[in-house]
Formats: structure tokens, sequence, C-alpha cells
């Protein structure tokens, strides 16, 4: 029986990984990017490259005229996401009377001045996004793609336990001088050890966040007579405070002296963004939200102003507690609290996690090679394809959409797309070249693209230093670890990629050596 049960886990790991592996790959490699995404951002909007001090206070009364500039007249709410840490600007959006949702308006703390239109979607717009829903939103086919991607990691980490009897001795068990099928096995299972609780939580959260995508009409069993009811249940959930307008004009109190209330009643936690209903009416009302960066759980105090007096209206401090819970999951996934060393932990756990789907595949291809070309069978070929499409490919597929962000000029259109747009299309169009390159260089492919890896991750900080001017050392000496951090990372990933290369090319010669030696041995 054990056995028999090894062997269906067996059956069933392998399939599942060859089948979904290279969407798994995808699925993690921006997990791991968005870790950073930010930091991202820093580096591809360099006009948001703008050093706060917890002294630089923004005065929101002295915003709202450039607030009223955007915004116009008749919006149903506008809210502003107040600088942190990691995203030193404002950014403004509004619901205008028609329901449509505007933004960002990105606003500079220290002067309230407009910063130039975003012109690329940077890591939160793209790499964040792909992550979860692969950018595929026609009936939400990206969402469920992941939620099905996500199922099969759990169902691959739990019968990766079943099969390996050593599970404990994998884990101090790396042969890097072995040949390769051993050796690609043996970091299989050393990273595959090394993170199974990081993956196995990191994919069940995931999992939950969407819950309400992937069970739709769970919601509607308890609140059949709303017309909304997954709205209905986060309402109740988190107790808000609604009210509407009275068709009366009215003059907003001081937002300032809002914030140092929430700020006070909060115990000096921070302010991440500020919201305002019915502007302009009797009856406006403003909802000020709580930092979450000094706590896990996302979204935690809420308090409610009334908009003419300033007097507080209803506060949220702890939601109930299946939404605490929910609460705590998301930000356990998203890791947007205020801690570096578990950011470092989360994006090394991230690449331990590519390192075990790539290293998978390669196991796979390279215990069937040879079986496969002696039977005729196009297998290994068209897996191998996948493989290093899906592995180096869209590792160059970024580091093109780097570059172009960094070689685009301000403004770019062409054929309609605008400049953010045509960054995508480098991605994508590079990434689709990646994949018809691995078809047609079978044996040639995956050195050849860790070269390209190399030269682009070489070129990107030095395209960062020509257009902006933040070379490494300025970025170093100023502090300015975002841009900083994200040059050293492409230079770590292009002496990595470049080793690669050369100890692939090594392999290749020897392996060429070999079998020439044996053709000549059979000739005599």
């Amino acid at each position: 029986m054990g056995q028999g049960l090894r062997a269906s886990m067996t059956w069933l790991h392998t399939w599942t990984g060859v089948v979904l592996g290279a969407l798994l790959f995808a699925i993690f490699w921006m997990g791991t990017l968005s870790v950073f995404d930010r930091e991202i951002d820093r580096w591809m909007m360099s006009e948001t490259r703008i050093a706060l001090s917890t002294s630089d206070i923004m005065s929101l009364d002295g915003l709202l005229p450039r607030v009223h500039e955007h915004v116009g007249q008749n919006v149903k709410n506008w809210w502003l996401n107040l600088p942190e840490p990691r995203t030193p600007i404002a950014d403004l959006w509004y619901q205008d009377s028609s329901g449509a949702y505007h933004g960002p308006v990105l606003l500079n703390p220290l002067t309230s001045r407009q910063l130039s239109e975003r012109q690329t979607l940077g890591g939160s717009g793209f790499i964040f996004p792909f992550h979860f829903n692969l950018h595929l939103r026609w009936f939400d086919i990206g969402y469920w793609l992941v939620g099905f991607a996500g199922m099969a990691m759990m169902a691959l980490l739990v019968s990766g336990v079943i099969i390996h009897r050593k599970i404990f001795l994998d884990f101090f068990t790396f042969r890097w001088e072995r040949k390769l099928p051993r050796a690609s096995l043996d970091l299989h299972n050393l990273t595959g050890v090394l993170g199974l609780p990081f993956h196995f939580v990191i994919t069940f959260s995931g999992l939950i966040i969407f819950t309400y995508t992937y069970f739709p009409t769970i919601p509607g069993l308890v609140y059949a007579y709303t017309t909304s009811p997954v709205a209905a249940l986060h309402d109740e959930a988190q107790e808000l405070f609604s009210r509407p307008p009275l068709n009366e004009r009215a003059v907003l109190a001081s937002l300032d002296a809002m914030v140092r209330e929430a700020n006070e009643r909060w115990d000096g936690a921070g302010i991440r963004s500020v919201q305002v209903f019915h502007p302009g009416d009797a009856n406006t009302y403003v909802r000020i939200n709580r930092s979450h960066l000094d706590a896990i759980p996302r979204h935690l105090g809420v308090i409610y102003f009334d908009g003419p007096t300033g007097a507080i209206l209803h506060t949220t401090d702890i939601p109930r507690p299946i939404k605490l819970v929910e609460r705590f999951i998301v930000g356990l996934h998203f890791i947007q609290f205020d801690h570096w060393p578990l950011r470092w932990i989360y994006f090394m756990l991230g690449l331990s996690g590519c390192v075990m789907i790539a290293t998978g595949f390669i196991y796979w291809l390279e215990t069937r090679r040879k079986r496969h070309a002696a039977q005729g069978l196009p297998g290994v070929r068209i897996v191998e394809g996948l493989t290093v499409g899906a592995v180096t490919g869209i590792i160059i597929a970024t580091l093109a959409f780097f570059a172009a962000n960094r070689l685009l000029p301000s403004g770019a259109a062409l054929a309609g797309y605008d400049r953010a747009a045509l960054e995508v299309w480098a991605f994508y169009l590079v990434w689709l070249a990646a994949f018809a390159h691995a078809w047609a260089r079978p044996g040639n492919a995956w050195r050849e693209q860790c070269r390209v890896i190399a030269g682009l991750a070489l070129l990107a900080p030095a395209l960062n230093w020509l257009t902006t001017g933040d070379h490494l050392p300025k970025t170093l000496l100023d502090g300015y670890w975002p841009v900083a951090g994200m040059d050293l990372v492409l230079l770590a990933g292009a002496v990595i990629a470049a080793t690669t290369a050369r100890r692939l090319h090594r392999r290749g010669a020897m392996a060429a050596e070999r079998a020439a030696r044996d053709r000549l041995e059979t000739a005599e």
C-alpha cells in the first residue's frame, strides 16, 4: 500500500510539474519581484526619487487648492494616499459623478506640485498584478489560472513530501560536482525542503485572498437580500460608515486637525490615506485610515470625521474576528509592513521556489533525453523549449522591460500605444522571441540565453546612470537604497548568469569531447 501510494504520488508530482511548471515559474518569479515592487517603481520612475525625512509633514489643508484643480466639482469622493518610507510621493484618486475612477495624480509631498504623468506601470502596476492575474482580465481568466496553479502547487508540495523518504537528509545533500541529473535533483530537493513552510504558507494565503473570486456564491447564502452580497459582507465585517449627501453647500473643516487627532488616538502609528466623501456638501464626511507599517494585518484602524465640524462620527479599530484573520493572512502574503530583514527573507525564499521549479524541469529532461532520442520521441525537445522560455525567457523579458523603461523617451507613442504600453509590449515580444529561440536552438538555448541575461543585467544599471545621472556610487553615498539596491541586484544577477553560461559552455565542450572519443573508439 505504501509503495502504491508513493508511486501514485510520484506520477502526480512529475506530470503536474511538467504541465504547469512554466505557469508556476512565471507566478513565482513575478511574486518574488513584487516583494520589492515599490523599489522597482523608484528605479523606473526617476521623478519619484524623493528623499523624505520624518520631519517632512505634508499639510493637507495647504494641498486642498491643488486637489480641487484636479478633481473639479461634482465628484462623489476623492482620496489621497500619503507618503510612506517606501513610497515617498502622494497619489490622488477620485470618483466622478458617473462613478468612474480617475488617477493616480502624483504629487511631490515637499512642494505639493504635480509630478509628470506616470508613464510606466512599473513594479506595482505591471509586475505585481501579473503575479495574481497574469493581466488576463477577460472573464477573470487570469485569476482562475493562478488559482488552479496554486492548487497544483499545494499538490506538488504534499506529494513531494510523500515521495522523499529521506526528506531531512535531502536538506544536507548537494553533490554539485556530480552529473547534471544528480546535481539538479539534489538542488531541487534542497530548495524544496528549505522553503517548504514558506512555499506552503504563501501558496495557501494566495488562495485565501481570492476566496470570493473562486467561490462567489458563498456570501449570497447569508446576504441574499442585498444586490451586492460581497459588499454587504465587507461592510458588516469592517463596520463601515456612510451617509447620503444633503445637497447643501458647506465648507470642509481642517484636514490637518483631523489627521492630528487620528494620529494621537493611534499613538503616532501614522496615517495611510485620507478620503473625503461628498466634498462641498453639508453631509461631507472624512475617512482616515491608519498606517499598517507596524502590523501584519492591513487596514486595522479607521476613523470617520464630520466634514463641516471635524467631530468624530465613527471609529473602527479592530474588525470582526473573521475579517481580522483574513487581513492577517493578506498582510502576511503581501508583506507591506515595515520589516526589511523579513522582506529579504521573502525575496530569497521566493527565488528558492523559482530554483526548485527550474531544477525539477531539468531533472525531468536529463533523465529522459537519451531514451526519447533513441525512440524518436519529441517530448524532451518540446518540454525543453517550454522550460527555457519559461525560466530564462521570462527573466530576459523582465530585463527588457527595465531597459525599455530607460530607453524610451518621455511621451513616446507608437500605433496608438503610449509609453507605458510600449514597455509592456517590449516585455511580451521579447518573451515570445525567447520561446522561439529556445525551440530553434536546442542544446544551445540555455547557454545563449544566460549570456543575454548577463548582458541585459549589465545594460540596465548603465542605462539608469546615463538617463538619470544616478550611478551606483552616487546612490550608495546618498544612501538612496531603492535605486542602489536595484542596481546591485541587477549586477549580482549578471555575475550569476555569466558564471552559469561559462559552466554550461564548459559542460557542453566536455560532452562533445566525450562523444567524439566514443565515436573514435567505436570506429576502431
